[in-house]
C-alpha cells in the first residue's frame, strides 16, 4: 500500500486535485530552458521578421507590385502564426499541458490550420504569378494586375478560414470517432483529432496545390534555362535597346522566381512529414507518440519564421529596407519614395 501510494504521489498532473487531469511530463531545468529558448526564438523570428516584410512592402512605393502584395499577405499569415499560435504552443510543448482554456484551444486549432493553409494558398498564387512573369515578362503587367492579386489574396484567406472554422469550431472533426476522442481527452490537453473523411480532405487541400506548384515551378525553371541559353547565344551580337531591356526584365523575373521557389521548397519540407503523419494517424487510431507529434508540428510552425530569412538572404532590396526601418529613416518625409534597387545588379 505504501509503495502504491508513493508511486501515485510521484505522478505530476497538469491540474492537481482535478478529476480527469492530464498527466504532466515535465523536463528537467536545463532542457526546459533550452526548449523555451529555441521555440521562443521561432515565435520572435516569425513575428518581427514578417512584420518587417509587411512594413517594407506597404511603406515603400517602389514595392507596390502585385507579387509583393501577395508576399505581404503571405507574411501576414506567418505573422499571425507567430502571434496567435506559436507562443501558446511553446508552453504546451514544454509543459506538456494546455493552460489557456477549452475555448481558446478551439480558436488556437482554427488559427493554426487557417493561417498555415493560407500560406500554402498564397504560395500557389505566387507560383502562378511567377510563371506569367517569367514566360511573358513584357506583357506580364497587363495580365497579372493589382486587382487580380487582390482576388487571389481574398480567396487565399477565404477557403482556409472557412475550412478550419467549419470543421474544428463546430466539432465536425470528431464525428464517428467520439469514443476515441473521449478516451484521448483529459483536463489540460488540447487535441483536435480529425476523422478519416476530414483528414482526407485536408490531405487533398495540401496535395492539389502542392502538385500544381511543383509542376509550375518545373515549367518556370525550364523556361528560365531556355532564356539563359538564348541570351548567351546572342550576347556577342548587336541588339536593339528594346531587346536589351527584355533581357534585363527576364533576368529579374527569373531571380524572383528562384527565390520564391526556394520559399516553396522550404514550405514543402516543413509540411510534408506532418501531413503524411496526420493521414497515417487517422487510419491507425492516433498512434503517433506526443514528442514526435510536437516535433512535426514545430517543423510546420518554424516555416513561418523562414520566409523573411530567405528574402533577407536573396533580396538586396529587402536588406536595404530592413536597414532603413531599423534605423528609423522610414519616419522621414518622402522616405517612401527611396529607390531600393539603386545598388541592385540583375544577375542570374
Amino acid at each position: 500500500m505504501v509503495n502504491n501510494f508513493s508511486q501515485a504521489d510521484a505522478v505530476e498532473l497538469c491540474y492537481e486535485n482535478v478529476n480527469g487531469s492530464c498527466i504532466k511530463t515535465p523536463y528537467s531545468p536545463g532542457p526546459r530552458a533550452i526548449l523555451y529558448a529555441v521555440l521562443g526564438l521561432g515565435a520572435v523570428l516569425a513575428v518581427f521578421g514578417n512584420l518587417l516584410v509587411i512594413i517594407a512592402i506597404l511603406h515603400f512605393r517602389q514595392l507596390h507590385t502585385p507579387t509583393n502584395f501577395l508576399i505581404a499577405s503571405l507574411a501576414c499569415a506567418d505573422f499571425l502564426v507567430g502571434v496567435t499560435v506559436m507562443p501558446f504552443s511553446t508552453v504546451r510543448s514544454v509543459e506538456s499541458c494546455w493552460y489557456f482554456g477549452e475555448s481558446y484551444c478551439k480558436f488556437h486549432t482554427c488559427f493554426d490550420t487557417s493561417f498555415c493553409f493560407a500560406s500554402l494558398f498564397h504560395l500557389c498564387c505566387i507560383s502562378i504569378d511567377r510563371y506569367i512573369a517569367v514566360t511573358d515578362p513584357l506583357t506580364y503587367p497587363t495580365k497579372f494586375t493589382v486587382s487580380i492579386s487582390g482576388i487571389c489574396i481574398v480567396l487565399s484567406w477565404f477557403f482556409p478560414v472557412t475550412y478550419s472554422f467549419s470543421i474544428f469550431y463546430t466539432g465536425a472533426n470528431e464525428e464517428g470517432i467520439e469514443e476515441l476522442v473521449v478516451a484521448l481527452t483529459c483536463v489540460g490537453g488540447c487535441q483536435a483529432p480529425l476523422n478519416q473523411n476530414w483528414v482526407l480532405l485536408c490531405f487533398l487541400l495540401f496535395f492539389v496545390p502542392t502538385v500544381a506548384m511543383v509542376f509550375i515551378y518545373g515549367k518556370i525553371f525550364l523556361v528560365a534555362k531556355h532564356q539563359a541559353r538564348k541570351i548567351e547565344s546572342t550576347a556577342s551580337q548587336a541588339q536593339s535597346s528594346s531587346e536589351s531591356y527584355k533581357e534585363r526584365v527576364a533576368k529579374r523575373e527569373r531571380k524572383a522566381a528562384k527565390t520564391l521557389g526556394i520559399a516553396m521548397a522550404a514550405f514543402l519540407v516543413s509540411w510534408l512529414p506532418y501531413i503524411i503523419d496526420a493521414v497515417i494517424d487517422a487510419y491507425m487510431n492516433f498512434i503517433t507518440p506526443p514528442y514526435v507529434y510536437e516535433i512535426l508540428v514545430w517543423c510546420v510552425y518554424y516555416n513561418s519564421a523562414m520566409n523573411p530569412l530567405i528574402y533577407a538572404f536573396f533580396y538586396p532590396w529587402f536588406r536595404k529596407a530592413i536597414k532603413l526601418i531599423v534605423s528609423g529613416k522610414v519616419l522621414r518625409s518622402e522616405s517612401s519614395t527611396i529607390n531600393l534597387f539603386s545598388e541592385e545588379v540583375d544577375t542570374d
